[in-house]
C-alpha cells in the first residue's frame, strides 16, 4: 500500500483539489508540501499533533516538508473556528514562541541535509508595501466569494474585524511565495482551513498560470463531535513542562471506548493490519487498546523512557502501587496558615480544581480521595508533617491525580 492509500485508509484525508495529481505527487516522492503553524503559544498542542505526524509520514515516503512558522500571520490571527478575535501578541512573544516550536518540531521531522525546511513568513509579510500588495493581490480576490467562506460566515454575526478579514489573503500569499521560492506544490492543513487554502491555489493559478494543490486533514473529533485535545485544565500541550508525560499519557488512556480505535488509526504509526485485528476487541480488551494508544503517542512526543514511566505510574494507580512518576506539586511554608492548610486549598494549588468552590463541590459529590481514602469533610486540614517524605496522593474523579509534598 502506497502512502496516499494509507492516508485514506487511516481516515486522514478530508478534502482534495485534484486527487489524481496529489496521489501521483505523494506516492512518487515528488511533493514539496507545507503546513502552517501560527505561534499563538509557547508550545505546540494536540491540535498540531496530527499535522506533525502527517509531515513525518510523508517525509518517510520521500516527500519534502516545509514547516511554515507564522511570524507574520501570527500578528493578525486566523478567524477559522473562532467565535472571537484572537489575543494580539507582541513581536517579542511571537519570536519566543517560534523558537519553542522549532525545538519541538525537530522531534518529528528530520531537518538534516535539506530533507525539510523551517520558514518564517515574517520574512516576506512584514516587509510588504500595503499599496503594492493591494495592486498585486487585491484584484484576484472577490469579496462576495470570501464572505461565503465558512471561516468568515461563522464570525459575521459576532463581528468580523477588517484585521481578520485579511488573513485569507495573507495565507494565500504564503502559498504563492513558497511556490515561487521553494517549488512548494502542495499545501496541507486542517479541514477548517479549506477556504484559505483554495485562495492560495487560485492566486498561484491567476498570477503564475501554474497548478498547485491542497489537501485538508480530517479534524480530530470525539464521538460527540468536539475537538479532542482539551481538558478541564485547558489544552493538552506537547511541552512536558506544561503537560507532563504522565498527564499526556492519561489523556489518551482515558479516551472514550468509541474513540480509541479511530485515534490509533489516525495518530499512531502501528501497521494497519495490526490495528485491524483490534477492531473486534470489546470490554477489557478496549482498555488494552487505550494503553497501546497512550503508550505509542507518549513515546512519539516524549520518548520511550518517559512513556514507560508514565505507563508504570498509571498502572500503579489502579493497583494500589507506588506511582512515583505521576504529576507532583510541592507546597511551601507560605501555603500554611498557623501551621495548617485545608483540603480545598491543596486541591486548588495542585491544579486538581480551578477554584475552592469547585473543590468543595467535588468533595461533596464524593469525587475526592487522599491516599486511596474517599474524603467527605470539606474542612479537612493538614499539617506540614502530613506531607513529609513522599507526601500524599490526591485524586479527583477517575482521571486526575497529583502527589503533594512539602
Amino acid at each position: 500500500m502506497k502512502i496516499y492509500e494509507e492516508l485514506k485508509a487511516r481516515g486522514l484525508i478530508a478534502q482534495v483539489t485534484d486527487e489524481e495529481r496529489i496521489r501521483d505527487l505523494v506516492n512518487n516522492g515528488k511533493a514539496t508540501f507545507y503546513i502552517g503553524f501560527d505561534p499563538t503559544a509557547d508550545s505546540l498542542h494536540v491540535g498540531h499533533f496530527m499535522a506533525l505526524c502527517l509531515m513525518k509520514r510523508l517525509q518517510m515516503a520521500g516527500n519534502k516538508p516545509i514547516a511554515l512558522l507564522g511570524g507574520g500571520t501570527g500578528m493578525i490571527g486566523d478567524p477559522s473556528g473562532k467565535t472571537d478575535m484572537r489575543k494580539m501578541l507582541t513581536k517579542e512573544q511571537i519570536d519566543h514562541n517560534i523558537e519553542c516550536f522549532k525545538k519541538q518540531m525537530a522531534r518529528f521531522i528530520d531537518f538534516s541535509d535539506g530533507k525539510a525546511l523551517i520558514v518564517n513568513n515574517a520574512d516576506w509579510l512584514l516587509d510588504l508595501n500595503y499599496v503594492e500588495l493591494l495592486r498585486e493581490v487585491g484584484p484576484h480576490f472577490s469579496v462576495n466569494r470570501m464572505l461565503t467562506a465558512e471561516c468568515y460566515k461563522q464570525r459575521m454575526e459576532r463581528g468580523l474585524t477588517f484585521l481578520e478579514f485579511n488573513y485569507m489573503i495573507m495565507q494565500s500569499y504564503d502559498f504563492y511565495k513558497l511556490f515561487q521560492d521553494y517549488g512548494c506544490n502542495l499545501q496541507f492543513g486542517g479541514d477548517d482551513q479549506w477556504s484559505n487554502m483554495l485562495g492560495g491555489t487560485e492566486l498561484i493559478r491567476r498570477k503564475l498560470g501554474e497548478d498547485a494543490s491542497a489537501m485538508t486533514i480530517t479534524l480530530l473529533l470525539n464521538s460527540e463531535g468536539k475537538k479532542m485535545g482539551k481538558t478541564e485544565k485547558g489544552a493538552v500541550w506537547l511541552d512536558a513542562e506544561k503537560t507532563s508525560p504522565f498527564e499526556f499519557y492519561q489523556y489518551w488512556r482515558n479516551v472514550e471506548d468509541q474513540d480509541v480505535l479511530k485515534c490509533i488509526r489516525m495518530l499512531t504509526f502501528l501497521p494497519l493490519e495490526e490495528i485491524e485485528t483490534m477492531s473486534t476487541w470489546e470490554g477489557s480488551q478496549l482498555n488494552k487498546a487505550k494503553e497501546i494508544l497512550a503508550f505509542e503517542l507518549t513515546k512519539l512526543v516524549h520518548g520511550e523512557e518517559e512513556a514507560v514511566k508514565a505507563q508504570e505510574a498509571a498502572r500503579a494507580l489502579f493497583t494500589g502501587g507506588n506511582a512515583a512518576n505521576m504529576p507532583s506539586f510541592a507546597l511551601s511554608d507560605e501555603d500554611f496558615t498557623d501551621g495548617v492548610i485545608d483540603i480545598q486549598a491543596v486541591l486548588v494549588k495542585s491544579g486538581l480544581v480551578p477554584s475552592r468552590s469547585e473543590g468543595r463541590r467535588a468533595i461533596e459529590q464524593g469525587g475526592v480521595s487522599v491516599d486511596g481514602e474517599k474524603i467527605a469533610a470539606t474542612d479537612l486540614k493538614f499539617t506540614k508533617d502530613d506531607f513529609a517524605g513522599e507526601g500524599k496522593v490526591f485524586k479527583r474523579g477517575k482521571k486526575n491525580f497529583c502527589r503533594v509534598s512539602l
